[in-house]
């Protein structure tokens, strides 16, 4: 038998599953726009000061995940988006504290750009503080400008990704941690993590070949997209990893109020009522997605209201989706 791990907390067999996506804030909409522009925050800035009081509604609510990205400098040129603002692994380590339901995922740390002891030790010590939720989504960054502002090189990030893997499930073994590729018994790199090992998830391609990504991952996170591109991208998932692999996506939501409204798109996701969302995300399902994470900063109404009825009209009707999807 497979011993658990926290990918189970978001991998079901009967239905796909419902995270957030931080920051959470709507400032991409109108309304948070105005509120924005009056504080004087720049774009791409979000107010944070609910945060806490709604990622507590979250895990107590039925939500599956709290996703948080890693997003080191601010780039107000190429970029224009500050992410969660804070750093990623001190985020989650507050996360742990808060909560006690949801997995915590990382959404992606980007690994070339860490020395992979000090990320090793940082994914360990919240997976320890967290009671075994991390899922540490890695990736090999596309932000250009974070590489020469620490004297790297951009051009070398996907042979760095896979030496920072292989480092990292080496120093989560006892008597594991590498130094100049040999390991040193004599040495342990503590908190060893709460899990046998902290699943990884690879946001994008990383710079590697399907058959490496599924030897070496144990989910994939992918941008949204149509229903029939995410059947193709879940299929040659679940055929390359064996069905064992979580295939994870985003999706920006603006839940309209009223219920009928129909669907419009909007940049990695779209505008529309529950019935509408309801109705695509069972589609998603049966594609074979395990789990979306919703951002809502595009979101028109204020987000209690949006999350209770994500909460109890959305999460409940995608009870048993994959069996009812499968059994059509």
């Amino acid at each position: 038998m497979l011993k658990k791990t926290s990918l189970d907390l978001i991998r079901k067999s009967d239905r796909m599953t419902l995270g957030i996506e931080l920051p959470l804030d709507n400032d991409w909409s109108e309304a948070g726009t105005r509120k924005r522009q009056a504080e004087g925050r720049p774009f791409g800035v979000p107010d944070l000061s609910r945060q806490t009081e709604l990622v507590r509604k979250i895990d107590d609510t039925g939500f599956s995940a709290v996703w948080a990205r890693d997003v080191p400098v601010f780039d107000t040129v190429n970029m224009g988006d500050a992410g969660s603002v804070h750093d990623v692994f001190a985020l989650m380590g507050y996360l742990a504290a808060i909560t006690r339901n949801v997995a915590l995922g990382s959404a992606a740390v980007v690994l070339p750009i860490r020395h992979p002891m000090m990320t090793a030790k940082a994914a360990a010590s919240v997976d320890v503080l967290s009671g075994g939720r991390l899922i540490l989504g890695v990736a090999s960054g596309d932000r250009p400008v974070e590489y020469p502002l620490l004297g790297l090189d951009f051009d070398a990030r996907g042979e760095s990704f896979r030496d920072a893997v292989d480092y990292m499930k080496m120093a989560w073994q006892a008597g594991g941690l590498p130094v100049q590729g040999a390991r040193v018994p004599e040495y342990d790199l503590l908190p060893r993590p709460a899990q046998d090992s902290i699943p990884l998830v690879v946001a994008g391609q990383a710079r590697q070949s399907d058959d490496w990504l599924a030897e070496h991952m144990q989910g994939r996170f992918v941008y949204p997209g149509g229903v029939g591109r995410m059947t193709k991208q879940a299929e040659a998932w679940r055929d390359a990893t064996g069905g064992q692999g979580a295939f994870i996506s985003a999706f920006h939501l603006d839940l309209l109020a009223d219920p009928d409204a129909p669907q419009t798109p909007l940049r990695f996701g779209g505008r529309m009522g529950r019935h509408r969302l309801i109705d695509l995300f069972r589609r998603f399902a049966a594609a074979g997605v395990d789990h979306i994470a919703i951002n809502l900063r595009q979101s028109s109404r204020d987000l209690p209201e949006v999350l209770d009825e994500l909460s109890t009209e959305v999460i409940p009707a995608l009870a048993h989706s994959k069996s009812a999807s499968m059994a059509a």
